[in-house]
């Protein structure tokens, strides 16, 4: 009987050891190609060859400004909201600082970064907790910020730009809310528009849906409650050819409603954890794709804040 029951117990404890290792196996994914150590994902692509051969497409010195204009009003994906508040600091009841009368503004700013044109850093999507290398959000993601993966890892993203003009291949004056887009449909726009995709560069999507802020009938709602985006498979596609970012001029880059119902933003999923990729969001191509500009220089510093997750951003791209 003894026997029995230590053959029993040594078999629970075999199981629920089993059990508990199944637990800890991490996907394939959560190992970075890059080591175990790398925070900064697809920018390891960002190589000085790659730079100087972007730079190299310069040939007008045309610059494009790609962060739209945020404000308390623009829409956001729910709960983010921001606003400025601009005082004067202790010069309400003087002429200001020394004998020369030094007056000044000063602003304050309380808000989500994650709000307008930003980029979405590493710590920003996951698939049930787990981030890109594998991290979990109790290892890394405190209330007082990222302990690892925040933006403040990252130098920038400077390297070749590539807009795909997806109102263009779509025939349409605005690409219509629930429209994915689809690896042949990224192959399709642009073999039509005279452009490659290669490891290293930053893909920019146009739907013109920016219309719907500024254009002849904006509909902020309409805006911001569904989108045209990138898909599954156009994201998996993406991802196979190493580029650096995918962004759009959408405020959430990828296809809403989801192709799949049940799905949530697994565009996101594909990118970021699963491939290290930053996300650009809100990006203003309408000019880029008036004057038919499908290839530059795309530069991009943002704000080096230890542990942040999410940057409001200013990209340019130079001809």
């Amino acid at each position: 009987m003894s026997a029995t029951r230590n053959a029993a117990l040594a078999a629970l404890l075999a199981l629920t050891a089993g059990a508990a290792a199944a637990q800890d196996t991490k996907p394939e994914w959560a190992t970075s190609q890059w080591g175990p150590d790398d925070e900064i994902g697809a920018a390891n692509t960002m190589t000085p060859e790659r730079i100087k051969s972007a730079a190299g497409l310069v040939t007008e010195g045309k610059m494009y400004s790609l962060g739209m204009i945020v404000g308390s009003d623009t829409p956001a994906f729910p709960p983010r909201s921001l606003s400025v508040t601009v005082l004067q600091p202790n010069q309400t009841e003087t002429s200001g600082l020394g004998e020369n009368a030094f007056t000044y503004n000063d602003d304050i700013f309380m808000g989500w970064l994650g709000i307008g044109p930003q980029i979405d850093g590493l710590g920003h999507a996951g698939v049930d907790h787990m981030y890109y290398n594998g991290h979990t959000v109790d290892e890394f993601a405190g209330a007082a910020g990222l302990s690892k993966l925040g933006l403040e890892k990252l130098p920038g993203l400077v390297g070749r730009g590539v807009m795909l003009d997806m109102a263009k291949h779509f025939g349409t004056d605005m690409v219509e809310e629930g429209t994915p887009y689809t690896e042949d449909d990224i192959k399709a726009a642009a073999e039509a528009q005279g452009v490659s995709i290669g490891e290293g560069d930053i893909v920019l999507f146009n739907s013109n849906w920016m219309n719907l802020l500024d254009g002849d009938a904006p509909d902020p709602e309409r805006f911001g409650a569904a989108e045209p985006g990138l898909g599954v498979s156009g994201a998996e596609y993406l991802a196979s050819l190493g580029v650096m970012a995918v962004g759009a001029d959408t405020w959430g880059m990828e296809v809403v409603p989801a192709e799949e119902e049940g799905q949530a933003f697994r565009a996101h999923q594909i990118l970021q954890p699963e491939h290290g990729i930053y996300i650009l969001e809100n990006m203003d191509t309408r000019e880029l794709a008036q004057d038919g500009v499908h290839e530059f220089l795309f530069v991009l510093g943002q704000a080096r804040i230890k542990g942040a997750v999410q940057m409001i951003i200013n990209p340019i791209a130079i001809r």
